[in-house]
């Protein structure tokens, strides 16, 4: 039976929000399928506004991969402001998707990419919305099926209650496989009921079904052990990994916004994966082994890409771009093939190590000279050894001298506050190396116009690296800290004017802990908190600390454990921690090593360059890393006669 849009309804409301261009659809590249054509259908959600969800990568390579299946419809939907919201409530408009504006709760799978634990309020907003209980225990087998994915999947204990299934790694294949399973299930008639189809996926061992999972706690509130409820389910659940991402290249078509969005460019993904080892970095933990995607593959992608959406900036991503191996004949070539029109390039963040000026030149060649961002993260020589960035002060000094000597007069620099060991006067450093920076700036360019901005965000111990057992600097330490540093800038009368100083203070960071490496017993917390109007908690102007607290206070008295003991306390060796059950391939040991290397201030190289580390990835997941150099070039596409001469170049 077909599924009616409810865009009728919702156009109504349209006139009483801000920016209604967001909720219609009909962007660039989308795709719309028949709905009775089909007959496995995705509603896939980035849980948070449309000018953040449209431009992420990951959201827009599942749409495209599902939505060129055979039979396989996907639909997109984004979090509804809170004006909106209130008039759906009052309307009776449910969660709908942008492409048609169908029900959410009319499709098979309901899929959340969460980059970021703040979403978990949002993704309950629009279950509600949707007409979807909140409790996956109370569904039955006319809802769809919940699931997880993205970084914060690599604990979804905090959500367990609210999601019936989720998925670790890259997506790509991990979709088409749970498609597959769905589809063939519908077809024998949907037997067993949700319990059955649930049972399929989980025993793949590659998607995690919490409620086939029981947690048991020692009397000290510590997670005892956790353990399949039913057989045939694995002890373990591993992630994804794809290889060869040059089989892969999406998005092939990427979506272009009506309506403004947070990066106004196109993106290509040019490796996977990164091994430096800084030991803050979930990201790069998890998605070891780089996979580098080759020059050509590259520019493939940017070709069709440009053709396919008019942007004039390309975005060239990855944990650590300026690493691919090829990465200077990668920016030359696309400079080279793309003078005449303008094109400009960038690369999101630069290491200090990997910077050079050829490079930096050519990613300016065509576009805009904007500020050069890097990321030393700690203040003092100490602090990196302990996070494991190795970057010298002397090698950050001749970077920025290179820059400001060649034209560059904006350099941001970004550091954490609150890392292990940390002191106040590692902090206070980050001050003299801005003011270096400013100094040097000054000297070799000749001019006082320059500016160095110094952002800082607060650490937050993620799951699945060496410094998952860490304390958290609690948010008042974190707050005294950042305004130690502040004075200290501002009391600089020669240099002080010359240093922009950004910061986050330390709440938003004590609610991101509690939710990155809580348990199932912070799910009582998020309702409490959704319940009480908590929305959009990425957003500072949404954000509220005391409710956070004053919910978690509740929620969590029957348990005897409380937000300290989640976020500022130390763990142990010994300790079971809530996401020992799902394989990220690293080895637990190797990680403990690597903490109390840490705590030892000694430093790891890259094992890209170097021999193995046993980390465990490799052999685990059975993969291995990728990398050229591939030898290729990227050649201009056409060859332009020049006038007169008969040559061509």
């Amino acid at each position: 039976m077909s599924v009616e849009s409810v865009f009728p309804q919702l156009e109504a409301l349209l006139p009483h929000v801000q920016k209604p261009i967001q909720y219609v659809g009909g962007e660039l590249n989308s795709t719309v399928k028949d709905w009775d054509g089909n007959d496995v259908r995705w509603a896939l959600m980035y849980p948070d506004a449309y000018e953040v969800g449209l431009p992420n990568q990951g959201v827009m390579i599942l749409y495209e991969v599902l939505n060129e299946q055979e039979g396989v419809l996907a639909e997109r939907t984004y979090s509804v402001w809170p004006d909106l919201e209130a008039l759906m409530r009052e309307h009776g408009v449910p969660q709908f998707t942008v492409d048609s504006h169908r029900p959410v709760k009319a499709f098979d799978v309901f899929g959340l990419s969460f980059s970021t634990e703040l979403g978990y309020t949002n993704m309950l907003a629009a279950l509600d919305l949707a007409g979807i209980p909140l409790e996956a225990r109370e569904r039955t087998v006319d809802d769809p099926i919940v699931l997880a994915g993205g970084h914060a999947a690599f604990n979804p204990e905090p959500i367990a209650d609210f999601i019936d299934a989720a998925v670790i790694g890259d997506g790509e294949q991990a979709v088409l496989d749970i498609t597959r399973i769905v589809r063939e299930w519908k077809a024998e008639g949907r037997p067993g009921g949700r319990e059955e189809v649930l049972f399929r996926l989980a025993r793949t061992g590659g998607v995690y079904i919490p409620r086939f999972y029981d947690v048991e706690y020692l009397p000290d509130g510590r997670i005892a052990r956790v353990v399949p409820n039913r057989s045939g389910v694995p002890w373990r659940v591993s992630k994804h990994t794809v290889m060869d991402l040059d089989e892969w290249p999406y998005p092939k078509q990427p979506l272009v916004p009506l309506a403004e969005t947070v990066h106004e460019r196109m993106s290509v993904e040019i490796f996977r994966g990164c091994t430096r080892g800084c030991r803050f970095c979930q990201a790069g933990m998890i998605t070891r082994p780089v996979r580098e995607r080759s020059i050509t593959g590259i520019g493939d992608m940017v070709e069709k890409g440009l053709k396919a959406t008019g942007f004039e900036e390309v975005g060239l991503l990855s944990l650590s771009s300026a690493d691919h191996s090829e990465i200077g004949d990668i920016a030359k070539g696309l400079a080279d093939r793309y003078e005449d029109d303008k094109i400009g390039l960038s690369l999101p963040s630069t290491r200090v190590d990997a910077f050079n000026v050829d490079l930096a030149n050519e990613l300016t060649r065509n576009g805009r000279r904007s500020g050069l961002t890097f990321a030393p993260e700690g203040g003092s020589e100490r602090m990196r050894k302990v996070i494991n960035k190795m970057v010298s002060e002397e090698d950050l000094i001749r970077t920025v001298a290179t820059a400001y000597g060649n034209g560059w007069r904006q350099v941001k620099l970004y550091f954490m506050c609150g890392l292990p060991t940390e002191t106040d006067e590692d902090v206070l450093q980050i001050a003299d190396m801005a003011t270096r920076v400013i100094q040097k700036g000054r000297e070799v360019s000749g001019a006082n116009d320059i500016r160095c901005t110094v952002s800082i965000g607060g650490f937050v111990p993620k799951p699945h690296t060496p410094f998952q057992w860490a304390p958290q600097l609690s948010a008042e330490e974190t707050d005294a800290r950042l305004a130690k540093l502040r004075d200290k800038i501002r009391g600089d009368k020669k240099y002080g004017r010359s240093i922009g100083f950004r910061y986050h203070d330390g709440k938003p960071g004590i609610v991101e802990g509690l939710l990155s490496r809580g348990d199932r017993r912070i799910g009582a917390v998020i309702r409490a908190v959704y319940e009480d109007g908590g929305r959009f908690d990425g957003w500072r102007e949404h954000f509220s600390y005391d409710r956070w607290m004053a919910c978690a206070e509740k929620a969590l008295a029957p348990s005897g454990v409380d937000v300290d003991w989640y976020t500022t306390r130390e763990r142990g060796y010994e300790e079971v921690l809530p996401w020992d059950h799902l394989d990220s391939g690293l080895d637990k040991d190797w990680l403990w090593e690597d903490w109390q290397d840490a705590l030892d201030e000694t430093e790891v190289d890259d094992c890209r360059w170097t021999p193995c580390f046993d980390c465990g990835v490799c052999p685990a997941m059975d993969t291995q890393i990728q990398i050229g150099p591939t030898g290729k070039k990227l050649l201009p596409l056409t060859v332009k006669q020049s006038a007169g001469s008969g040559h061509a170049h």
